[in-house]
């Protein structure tokens, strides 16, 4: 199990409690902050789209639609708006791709003709829900991995977070984080389906003393997903671990975040909350579909002063 793994500490889960109403104004508080004046946003919106795992989980993906995705990622803004800010020659991508545990050979196959060295992710371990059993979900794991997966979003089992058998979910994330071999790991909280804040940062502590490289709010399969309260109580965890453990962990939302505009509501609740080195796709995750397609749209105004149709951006 991975050097980063700190062992199980249930006095320190068990006497956690969150001031939801301090939560709640902090929130407030960072989706009021609007500090990117013009000439910075456009620098801000190239930083979003560098931690973007551009991300297609659909019945119908087919390799047709994993090789377009993955040559959007890898050159995710157009070359003439790069070129107008100087940016043409600095090698914006998108953080990495991620797909269904089917199409991993795909994507790993498109991004090795294109040249490039992007990580493909996968989730796995019976995403979204993970009620399929123990053995079935690390084999998943296993095969994402076999096939060229660097980074596995694995689901946590919701029904142990809910009863509160929180060392029974420690010993099924080291399971995982064992499965993923070299392969970085981030946990899919499931935030939604927690039920309350402290149920989020216990098991947000759990999953991080199992060994997760990442945790990741949603799967962008529940009736809630990304939210600003949530991401609080997640980064807060994430500040505490470190400041025990002296180990960083990464942080990605994910489902729901469509507009440029929110990217940097994330971006600056992550400078706020842990710092700049938060700031990178080594320790910040955007999950994201569409909202790529706007970013560029912004920058597109930001270089021409008027805004492009649709039609003009083509998405992945």
């Amino acid at each position: 199990i991975s050097e980063q793994n700190s062992g199980f500490d249930l006095a320190w889960v068990s006497k956690v409690r969150v001031n939801t109403q301090a939560v709640l104004k902090r929130a407030q508080q960072i989706q009021g902050r609007n500090k990117n004046k013009k000439q910075w946003q456009a620098a801000w919106l190239l930083r979003a789209v560098t931690c973007i795992d551009l991300t297609t989980l659909a019945g119908d993906d087919t390799p047709g639609n994993v090789h377009r995705l993955c040559m959007k990622a890898t050159q995710p803004v157009r070359y003439d708006l790069l070129k107008s800010m100087d940016m043409q020659d600095k090698g914006v991508t998108t953080a990495a791709v991620c797909v269904y545990p089917s199409r991993v050979a795909d994507a790993v196959k498109s991004l090795k003709a294109a040249n490039s060295s992007l990580p493909v992710a996968s989730v796995a371990t019976g995403f979204p829900a993970g009620q399929t059993s123990l053995k079935t979900r690390l084999e998943e794991v296993r095969m994402a991995v076999e096939d060229g997966a660097m980074e596995i979003d694995i689901v946590i089992n919701r029904t142990l977070a809910l009863t509160g058998q929180w060392e029974a979910m420690y010993e099924e994330v080291c399971q995982f984080r064992e499965a993923c071999g070299e392969a970085h790991m981030k946990s899919i909280l499931a935030i939604g389906e927690l039920g309350t804040y402290t149920n989020v940062y216990k098991a947000s502590l759990v999953a991080m003393m199992a060994g997760s490289d990442f945790i990741k709010t949603s799967t962008g399969k529940e009736s809630v997903n990304a939210t600003y309260p949530v991401a609080i109580v997640m980064v807060r965890a994430i500040r505490d671990y470190f400041l025990k453990t002296g180990h960083k962990v990464g942080f990605k939302p994910a489902g729901g975040i469509r507009t440029a505009k929110e990217s940097l509501v994330w971006l600056t609740l992550m400078k706020e909350e842990l710092g700049d080195e938060w700031l990178s796709p080594r320790l910040f995750r955007l999950g994201a579909s569409s909202l790529l397609a706007d970013i560029e749209r912004q920058i597109y105004h930001h270089v021409t002063g008027r805004y492009a149709a649709y039609h003009q951006m083509p998405m992945a």
